[in-house]
């Protein structure tokens, strides 16, 4: 897995998207989150097209972090089989991909 990665999850509703945000960044699993406005989904689920109103979250971390990090996203999920990818972070700023590994140090204080 790549060092740096960026992890999409995709939630039924706003608060949901909120409480995963929290629980990876307080846990150290993610440096950052973000939530994005709603998103219109359509998907195959239970042998039809469904289409539903999704909120999309993305996490930075490290990918040695993403087996601990999916492990939170889904005790918190609403879902039976939520989203939870990654995609690598192939270029970035140095100083930004620094703070990324220290915020997702266990340990750490925070940026200095």
């Amino acid at each position: 897995m790549a060092e740096f990665i960026e992890v999409h999850v995709t939630a039924g509703d706003r608060d949901e998207a909120e409480r995963m945000c929290s629980a990876v960044v307080e846990r150290r699993l993610a440096s950052a989150a973000q939530v994005v406005a709603p998103i219109s989904s359509t998907y195959w689920w239970a042998g039809e097209v469904r289409r539903s109103e999704e909120w999309l979250v993305f996490m930075k971390t490290t990918g040695d972090r993403f087996e601990e990090l999916a492990a939170c996203v889904r005790e918190l999920h609403s879902y039976e089989v939520p989203q939870i990818i990654a995609v690598p972070l192939v270029y970035g700023t140095a100083d930004y991909l620094e703070w990324i590994r220290r915020e997702t140090s266990p340990g750490t204080g925070g940026w200095r």
